[in-house]
């Protein structure tokens, strides 16, 4: 597989601040370690030129972090994003050759834009700032985005606030476009969109892959969706990958319980007015990021867990990272 991304064992712990009070009990040799939040932990995947990769996994299982080490956005604790081969960051400064290959849409579009800047010199900001435009360039290179994402070009003249969501998503993904980008993290990039636009966005996005050739990591807690725009689906647990593959294969037989747990936890809708069948929401709490449990992160809410999964973490081999995969859908 030709990657243009990948992640060797990347690592990324966020490490809370000390109180007041620590900091005096550390002055008299009272204090105890930092805390730390482990949110992604030792991950190691690749992503072909020109394939989309869903990310899927429930609230604060590390996916964000993950999307914004490989862009360049957060520097890892441990290991590296490569990027063609090539750092995304180092030593906290991403190198040249690489800032403007991955590009992020985020999840809220009108936190994202400058509401003092008028549309325009948003799109434009980037490139020209990066020497791939003069700025005798930018009129005409941002009606070219803006076209592109299917907004009028006199929409370069007003500012964020006077478009809706969809129409802010469009300009977000417009400024990422402009760029250059040979791929796109994308964090939840409908998740904050009335249900009647989010369709129109997916739609542009997989018509930017075919016409742009596009790579694309779709970050998303919305089974159906990944299910739809993704050519291969890597499912996270509480910051590590538990498994990965085929997005049409791991849908229709998932091998690790988790996947399982996640596809019965997800509601489903019946025109014959009954419930909905197999809906199993998944027990248990999610641990604590701060203090994850030993062994496999998920074996305090796997039915299957036993002494092995207590103490030993499952390594992901052959797709799947489980000391007891499943070999069918359970009855």
């Amino acid at each position: 597989m030709n990657a243009l991304i990948e992640t060797r064992a990347v690592a990324r712990r966020f490490r809370e601040a000390p109180s007041l009070g620590e900091r005096i009990a550390r002055l008299v040799g009272a204090g105890g370690d930092d805390r730390a939040v482990h949110a992604v932990d030792g991950i190691s995947l690749s992503v072909a030129k020109g394939e989309v990769l869903g990310l899927v996994g429930e609230s604060g299982c590390g996916k964000s972090t993950l999307g914004r080490m490989i862009a360049g956005i957060l520097p890892p604790s441990e290991g590296a994003a490569l990027i063609d081969g090539v750092p995304a960051m180092s030593g906290g400064a991403r190198p040249v050759k690489t800032t403007t290959r991955v590009q992020m849409v985020f999840q809220d579009p009108f936190a994202s834009l400058d509401p003092r800047m008028r549309i325009g010199d948003i799109i434009a900001e980037g490139p020209v700032a990066n020497g791939q435009i003069k700025q005798s360039e930018a009129a005409a290179d941002v009606a070219r985005w803006l076209a592109m994402v299917g907004l009028d070009p006199s929409a370069a003249q007003r500012y964020p606030h006077q478009f809706s969501g969809g129409q802010r998503q469009r300009i977000a993904i417009a400024r990422a476009l402009a760029m250059r980008p040979d791929a796109l993290i994308c964090d939840e990039p409908v998740a904050s969109l009335d249900v009647s636009i989010q369709a129109q966005i997916v739609n542009l996005f997989l018509k930017l892959r075919r016409e742009l050739g596009l790579t694309m990591i779709f970050i998303s807690h919305d089974l159906s969706l990944v299910r739809h725009v993704s050519d291969r689906v890597a499912i996270m647990y509480l910051g590590r990958i538990v498994e990965i593959g085929n997005s049409r294969e791991i849908f229709a037989a998932p091998r690790h319980p988790y996947t399982r747990a996640l596809l019965d936890s997800a509601p489903a809708l019946r025109l014959d007015g009954e419930d909905a069948a197999g809906f199993k929401p998944i027990r248990g709490e999610l641990p604590s990021p701060m203090d994850p449990p030993p062994g496999c992160h998920f074996h305090a809410r796997c039915p299957y867990a036993d002494a092995t999964c207590r103490s030993i973490a499952p390594v992901l081999e052959g797709g799947v990272a489980c000391h007891h995969p499943l070999k069918e859908v359970p009855s």
